[in-house]
């Protein structure tokens, strides 16, 4: 079936041609009927997968149906997500389908001057796309009414449940009407994540798309054995090596992340963090930086990456080992988006052996190694340009990020 056959309004249609979509992906192609039967819809899809447009396309074609039906003003359609990141990316998704359409569609979230958001909001939305905390504050002041809601959507709800935003989503239901369509969107299940979906949707249609593996098959992914002290080097050389590449690098911890950017400036190599230390403007203007090309390399926590969708990634570095599978396939999952190859390297030193067990084990299957012998790891570490090796220096470094991270922290609670 492709888009065309679909029963939606033209200029969706429209919009959908000259983004270049021709035939649904297998959530879409499942989600959007029952969707657009107005049915309750549980969903579990990985990352990558088109999940956003699945919603994004009925709810459109609905509203735009009721708006000529003359229903009355108010944001009519709620999309909770995690992260804003990801509230800006839902929102330029909902604003390039409905470009030929009457529906008025905004995010909200924190990090910025809530003004402007108010301004907007009064002027009238119909699809509201929200991060919990500033979603909350404008509610308390009196200026976010969901009274006349008709369509919740809950985005990345294992993302949201991670990060301890199960409260909010329950207070959310105080503030808007018991009849209402429900759209539960999760990368995975587990009884947590099935006790809250099953709280708030009302028969709901429920569609998993799990396929027997959950590395997309055009992401080609194996891990290098790298002890802790020498990362630094390696990454170093794959950036060299790939200079007019567009490189993706995870860390564990916020801290991690500006310890590796100060590691490339000691060589002379460009790179830049986001995580959630960083002020929502910078790390808004580092992400286009990223996706436009001009910034090659970021670093990157699990949290602040979560959700998002980067064109042309072309390697994924995971330079420290996440913990388990999940956390593994959303990062890898960063490149290789829709039909493009994408490559991915996992560096695992002696600590982190552990977790390469872990992540093997529910994946099925081993992880392909690329061996690297005696003489190509030492030249690796010769050849480098950080010379910063004596453990005093390192020692040095370490102290004035922490000063930095703490700096920072401080600046953020006032």
């Amino acid at each position: 079936m492709k888009f065309e056959d679909y029963r939606i309004a033209e200029g969706i249609k429209t919009s959908i041609s000259k983004l270049g979509y021709k035939k649904p992906t297998d959530i879409q192609y499942k989600s959007i009927p029952p969707i657009l039967r107005g049915e309750d819809v549980l969903a579990i899809a990985q990352t990558g997968t088109g999940k956003t447009a699945a919603f994004a396309i009925p709810i459109l074609h609905i509203l735009q149906e009721r708006k000529q039906n003359s229903r009355p003003d108010g944001v009519k359609c709620l999309i909770m997500v995690p992260t804003h990141e990801l509230a800006i990316q839902t929102e330029s998704v909902f604003q390039k389908l409905g470009k030929h359409t009457k529906i008025d569609s905004f995010c909200i979230h924190g990090g910025v001057d809530q003004a402007p958001q108010i301004e907007q909001l009064n002027k009238g939305v119909d699809i509201l796309i929200a991060t919990p905390g500033r979603m909350f504050d404008l509610v308390s002041q009196g200026v976010l009414n969901l009274k006349r809601v008709e369509i919740l959507v809950l985005d990345e709800a294992d993302h949201m449940l991670d990060l301890g935003f199960i409260k909010d989503i329950l207070d959310l239901m105080r503030h808007i009407p018991r009849k209402r369509q429900t759209l539960f969107f999760s990368a995975t299940i587990n009884e947590k994540i099935k006790k809250l979906a099953y709280s708030l949707v009302n028969n709901a249609i429920r569609i998993q798309i799990a396929p027997e593996d959950p590395v997309a098959k055009n992401i080609d992914h194996a891990v290098a054995f790298v002890e802790m002290d020498d990362k630094r080097f390696f990454l170093e050389s794959l950036i060299r090596d790939n200079s007019e590449k567009k490189i993706l690098v995870f860390v564990r911890t916020k801290l991690r992340a500006e310890r590796v950017k100060s590691a490339l400036e000691r060589v002379n190599l460009t790179s830049d963090s986001i995580h959630s230390d960083k002020a929502q403007s910078f790390r808004a203007s580092t992400m286009e930086s990223f996706r436009s090309g001009k910034l090659k390399v970021l670093i990157a926590t699990d949290v602040s990456a979560r959700g998002i969708d980067i064109p042309n990634v072309d390697y994924v570095i995971n330079y420290d080992l996440p913990e388990g599978l999940e956390n593994y396939v959303h990062r890898i999952g960063r490149t290789g988006r829709g039909k493009q190859k994408g490559l991915a390297i996992s560096f695992c030193s002696l600590q982190e052996k552990k977790f390469l067990e872990i992540i093997e084990k529910n994946l099925g299957k081993p992880i392909q190694r690329i061996d690297i012998s005696d003489e190509e790891y030492n030249y690796t570490l010769d050849i480098s340009q950080d010379k910063v090796n004596d453990l005093k220096s390192l020692l040095l470094e370490v102290e004035e990020n922490e000063l930095k991270h703490k700096k920072r922290k401080g600046n953020k609670k006032k």
